[in-house]
């Protein structure tokens, strides 16, 4: 498999990812560690499925425990600590500080073995994080005291996601099938979070329903199947300024459901967005 190739399924994640707000919403009002752990379950089985299928289930039983550690602590991780965030903060400003991950990743991806961080890398990283905190941001009242703990939190999950995108090329010799024990863990993970701390409500609409699958299927599913990949063999650089798309396209996904009313903010974020994955693009380009 080409970079460029493992690169355009990487991005799948990220359109993906932009469906998540719009199912989330539709899953409402589903706690969020129940509908980690039910979303989680259903990604998992669809992967061990797959696994069975290409008759991949002995590279399962030949990876290292520690490899399941890493990916289910990623995955759980990131999600129990942004959950977190979005109830002790303002949901705006937790969420920016939380999108700071392809930002870090961009920057991170820099001290990797054969990887360079260009300038043009960083310009368009910090361009596209413009146009994304004008999505995310819009509407907040200003950042208050009383929620920094849940601010640190946010950093916290940033730090997380960005991380283990990038360690996760440390382990390209890992089948991504791996991905599949990851979620089914995280399920279990979160399952007994949920059963630690929230209060179990069942879906009762066919909306619910079908939101939870999509979910499931997608945004909590598919999407880190074609990340890894994305991340282990694409680049890595260009995967995290391109992943400032996912506010953009979620945002959009919201006003073609109208749940979201377009507006200025939205059209400047769009030019920036383009603007920084451009440059980046530029500055992956090898050179002659």
């Amino acid at each position: 498999m080409t970079k460029s190739r493992a690169t355009v399924i990487g991005f799948l994640a990220v359109l993906l990812w932009s469906l998540l707000a719009l199912f989330t919403v539709g899953s409402s009002p589903i706690p969020p560690l129940q509908l980690n752990a039910m979303c989680f379950a259903i990604g998992g089985m669809i992967g061990l499925v797959w696994v069975v299928a290409t008759g991949d289930i002995h590279k399962l039983k030949s990876t290292n425990w520690k490899v399941y550690a890493f990916g289910t602590l990623g995955l759980f991780g990131y999600h129990l600590l942004y959950f977190s965030a979005l109830r002790m903060a303002p949901a705006a400003e937790a969420g920016l500080i939380a999108y700071l991950w392809p930002l870090l990743i961009v920057l991170f991806s820099g001290l990797l073995p054969g990887e360079a961080l260009k300038r043009g890398h960083i310009i368009g990283a910090l361009i596209s994080f413009a146009g994304a905190a004008l999505i995310v941001a819009k509407g907040g009242n200003g950042f208050q005291a009383g929620s920094i703990p849940g601010y640190m939190l946010a950093f916290t999950a940033a730090l997380t996601w960005s991380g283990y995108s990038v360690l996760s090329r440390r382990l390209g010799n890992v089948p991504t099938s791996s991905v599949a024990v990851f979620c089914i863990l995280t399920s279990a993970l979160s399952l007994a979070a949920h059963l630690s701390f929230e209060q179990t409500i069942w879906p009762e609409t066919t909306r619910q329903w079908a939101s939870i699958l999509g979910l499931g299927l997608g945004p909590v599913g598919l999407a880190f199947y074609v990340w890894d990949i994305g991340v282990k063999r694409g680049d890595i650089q260009l995967l995290g300024v391109a992943s400032y798309a996912a506010p953009l396209l979620s945002t959009i996904a919201l006003i073609l459901a109208g749940i979201a009313q377009a507006s200025w903010p939205l059209l400047a974020a769009a030019v920036l967005i383009t603007c920084g994955a451009l440059l980046a693009a530029r500055a992956s380009k090898p050179t002659d």
